[in-house]
């Protein structure tokens, strides 16, 4: 596992964001993950729904987790989390917990954050963050080869 994806990137995936989703899915057999707290946040999302609409979220959701890993907060997770907020809270440079706690999951486990959150996020020492404009190579081949596919279908 290379990645870990971060809540707005999956927000995009799900809403069918070209550029995202062609992102990640050149990406899925590099292998990436979430955190629980983006698991949650999602499920957030889908839970403001009712009914049908509630149900195809969370079925789009559950497709897009297949293979993919949830990471769960431990105390060693916990004990990076309080050391970078003790920090961070000394630069007077606070950021949300719960993007801390996502930010410090993929230090531990030494991952490239997925993220479009760079304002918050560089804020975390050593934390090695990939925005969607960093895939543009990516995205140029993948729009090049739809270009080729019209051109021959």
């Amino acid at each position: 596992m290379k990645f870990l994806v971060d809540t707005d990137w999956i927000i995009k995936f799900l809403r069918g964001h070209q550029k995202t989703v062609a992102v990640l899915s050149r990406l899925y057999d590099e292998g990436f993950g979430i955190s629980i707290i983006t698991f949650s946040e999602v499920y957030e999302g889908v839970y403001r729904f009712e009914d049908e609409k509630r149900d195809e979220l969370e079925e789009n959701f559950r497709n897009f987790l297949t293979g993919v890993q949830i990471l769960n907060i431990d105390e060693n997770i916990g004990k990076i989390f309080a050391e970078q907020r003790a920090k961070l809270r000394k630069e007077n440079k606070l950021i949300d917990n719960f993007d801390l706690l996502i930010g410090v999951t993929a230090l531990y486990y030494n991952l490239e954050l997925l993220t479009n959150n760079v304002k918050h996020f560089e804020r975390i020492e050593n934390l090695k963050l990939r925005t969607l404009s960093d895939f543009s190579n990516l995205l140029q081949s993948v729009s090049t080869t739809a270009q080729t596919q019209d051109k021959d279908g």
